[in-house]
């Protein structure tokens, strides 16, 4: 089936739903907040690693002030940041496993 036909059919399918007559598939999930840290526990990641601020930055795609801040507390990481910090502190093999980072 090419794009297009896969993109007519669904666009069917929707449509069909939509008055009624078909069927959709309904996936139910939770989604479990992300995780808060502390200051520490961000340099324990970090350390973990064995990064500098700098290399850590990288990683995490921010600016090394960025790390300085949350660091010393003064500031705290938001949205995906916390949700790629909790994701290291789980899977520590996935920066290498995904060549984000090559030893």
């Amino acid at each position: 089936m090419s794009v297009y036909e896969s993109i007519i059919k669904g666009l069917s399918e929707a449509v069909e739903y939509e008055k009624g007559s078909g069927k959709a598939r309904i996936t139910k999930c939770t989604v479990n907040p992300a995780p808060e840290f502390t200051s520490q526990e961000i340099k324990d990641i970090r350390l973990s690693f064995g990064m500098t601020q700098l290399t850590f930055a990288e990683v995490m795609g921010v600016s090394v002030k960025t790390v300085e801040a949350w660091e010393a507390g003064t500031n705290k990481p938001i949205g995906s940041a916390r949700r790629f910090l909790g994701v290291l502190k789980a899977e520590p093999e996935l920066l290498s496993r995904v060549n984000i980072i090559s030893a």
